[in-house]
């Protein structure tokens, strides 16, 4: 017999669209490092592994997982895990069904980053 299950991918631990709040997304994105981690993530087509980042805005690993954790925990981000591996995501969906047009304004206005 074929085994025809599929491996669902494991999401970090990530808040419900009610508990993010407009004050704790604009607090994660008022760090340039953070900002820049979202410009990064977009401009590579929507996903990138956390182990790319520290070379890219020449910081540390550990400062680097620091801003995950934050950008995660105000519902900016998702974490995606394969294996030993995190891929992050903007949150888009959500950001957008909550605060429409903040992600794509804040985004804009920040291009000049990276």
């Amino acid at each position: 017999m074929e085994n025809t299950t599929t491996e669902v991918p494991k999401m970090m631990d990530a808040p419900d669209l009610n508990d993010i709040s407009l004050s704790k997304v604009l607090y994660a994105l008022s760090d340039e490092n953070r900002l820049k981690i979202v410009l990064l993530i977009q401009s590579a087509g929507g996903e990138m592994r956390c182990g790319s980042f520290a070379e890219k805005l020449g910081i540390s690993k550990p400062t680097c997982s620091h801003h995950f954790g934050i950008l995660r925990e105000t519902g900016v981000i998702l974490t995606r895990l394969d294996g030993t591996t995190k891929h992050n995501k903007i949150n888009a969906e959500a950001l957008n069904a909550r605060f429409p047009g903040l992600l794509a304004s804040v985004l804009a206005g920040a291009r000049g980053l990276i």
